[in-house]
C-alpha cells in the first residue's frame, strides 16, 4: 500500500512524539512536517493529560502550539530542551540535514542546539545520498544590508544565490528576526562542513541551512510506521 507523503510524515511524526515524557520542555519545529508533530503531541496532552511546555521556533509553531493546546515558553525561561522535533528538507547518511525552506532556520538552530536529543521527521523522499542534491539550494538569512556583499561572496564559493521572493505580494521573505533569505544553489554538496564554515564567515549572514552534527535520530515514515535511523552525536 502506496501512502501518501502527508500519511508518512503523520506516522513519522507520530513515532518521534512518542519520545515525550510527562515533565518535558519540547522543541516545536516549523513548517509542514513539524506541524504533524506539534498536532500529534496536542492529542497526546489531551488524552493522557501530558504536562509538558513546548519551544516554538517560530510564529508558525506558536499559533499552532496554542491552537493544539500546548503550553508555551521561551528559552529565557527554559535554556535546556529536553527533546526538540523537527522537520527537514534533506537527510544525508550522517544525518546532517538542509533546513530552512519554511524561513525559519536561524531559530531553528538555536532550539536544536539548545536540545539534549534532536529528533527529525520526514517522508522518505527527503532522504538523499548527498546534500545539494537535485541542485536543492540551501538557504540563508542574511542582513538586509548585507545582501550585495553576500550574493558576491557565495558566487566566489561557486553558488549561485537568490532572494526568495513571497507568493501573493511583491518582495523577498523576510524572517521572524526581520531579515531576507536568500537560496543558494551549489549542486553536490561533497563537504558540507567546510561549505557551512566558509558561509558562516561571510559578514551579513546571520545563519545557514546547513544543520551539521545536531541531529540524534531521524524517523522516515513508511507504510506501515517509520523507519528509524540513529547516530551518536560527538
Amino acid at each position: 500500500m502506496q501512502l501518501s507523503p502527508d500519511a508518512q510524515k503523520r506516522n513519522a511524526a507520530e513515532a518521534a512524539v512518542a519520545h515525550v515524557k510527562d515533565g518535558m520542555i519540547v522543541g516545536l519545529g516549523s513548517g509542514t512536517t513539524a506541524a504533524f508533530a506539534i498536532l500529534a503531541l496536542g492529542e497526546r496532552k489531551k488524552h493522557e493529560n501530558l504536562q509538558v511546555l513546548g519551544v516554538p521556533s517560530s510564529y508558525q509553531a506558536f499559533q499552532l502550539a496554542v491552537q493544539a493546546g500546548i503550553p508555551v515558553t521561551t528559552l529565557e525561561e527554559h535554556s535546556i530542551v529536553d527533546v526538540n522535533i523537527d522537520g527537514a528538507d534533506q537527510i544525508d547518511p550522517q544525518l546532517n540535514l538542509i533546513k530552512g525552506m519554511g524561513a525559519a532556520l536561524t531559530r531553528e538552530k538555536i532550539v536544536a542546539a539548545s536540545s539534549r536529543k534532536n529528533i527529525i521527521i520526514a517522508d522518505k523522499r527527503k532522504n538523499v545520498k548527498i546534500l545539494g542534491e537535485g541542485n536543492h539550494p540551501v538557504p540563508l538569512e542574511v542582513v538586509p544590508f548585507a545582501i550585495p556583499l553576500v550574493q558576491h561572496r557565495v558566487q566566489a564559493l561557486h553558488g549561485s544565490p537568490m532572494l526568495r521572493e513571497t507568493k501573493g505580494k511583491l518582495g523577498p521573505v523576510v524572517s521572524d528576526n526581520g531579515n531576507v533569505i536568500m537560496d543558494a544553489t551549489f549542486g553536490d554538496i561533497k563537504d558540507a562542513k567546510l561549505l557551512e564554515q566558509q558561509l558562516k564567515m561571510i559578514p551579513g549572514i546571520v545563519e545557514t541551512g546547513l544543520f551539521i552534527g545536531l541531529t540524534d535520530v531521524v524517523y522516515l515514515g513508511t507504510a506501515s510506521g517509520a523507519q528509524k535511523l540513529e547516530i551518536q552525536r560527538k
